[in-house]
């Protein structure tokens, strides 16, 4: 017998409480910005009880990990967990991230991995943060470079002026690319 599939919602609430929140570097840290977006449903309204998850490598591309053995920048966690606002807006604290190792000794364009995570989803989508003053390495990356290229955009974060904009369309115009993880 099969167990019937669920939505992550209405009980998101019960596994938000985490310590370290939306701090993925502590106040302070030299470089540290501010990933900043809403969540959006495909109606195009805030959505106020969404989850964002973020997971990323440090500015020298290494992964806070023990399957990288290289070591991590002092302080940085590389995970963030961020509940949205009634607004639908959400906020991570983070360093930006560096080239990562892809496959075949190919480099990854500096990103930010995202998870979200909503009522009446059966399962969390998943989509990348890239920026856009790293357009050669962005030309280069091959997740970014499979994506059809008038829909790039939805995966590249805007600069502000304490960091990055990035929002998130569920569906509709203008929906976000998520890839099947």
């Amino acid at each position: 017998m099969t167990t019937p599939s669920q939505t992550v919602g209405p009980y998101l609430a019960i596994g938000l409480p985490w310590p370290d929140g939306s701090a993925v570097v502590e106040e302070g840290v030299p470089g540290a910005v501010w990933i900043r977006g809403t969540v959006f449903d495909g109606a195009g309204a805030p959505v106020p009880d969404a989850l964002i998850e973020t997971w990323q490598a440090d500015p020298e591309g290494r992964f806070d990990h023990p399957d990288d053995p290289r070591g991590r920048f002092p302080g940085f966690r590389g995970f963030g967990r961020c509940p949205t606002e009634p607004d639908g807006t959400y906020g991570i604290r983070t360093l930006l991230p560096g080239v990562v190792p892809g496959r075949d000794g190919r480099k990854q364009a500096p990103h930010i991995d995202v998870s979200v995570f909503g009522r009446g989803m059966l399962n969390r989508v998943v989509t990348r943060i890239y920026f856009p003053e790293n357009a050669e390495a962005n030309a280069a990356d091959e997740v970014l470079s499979s994506v059809p290229a008038e829909r790039r955009d939805t995966l590249i974060a805007t600069k502000t002026e304490d960091g990055y904009r990035f929002d998130v369309h569920l569906q509709g115009e203008g929906e976000t690319v998520f890839f099947d993880v």
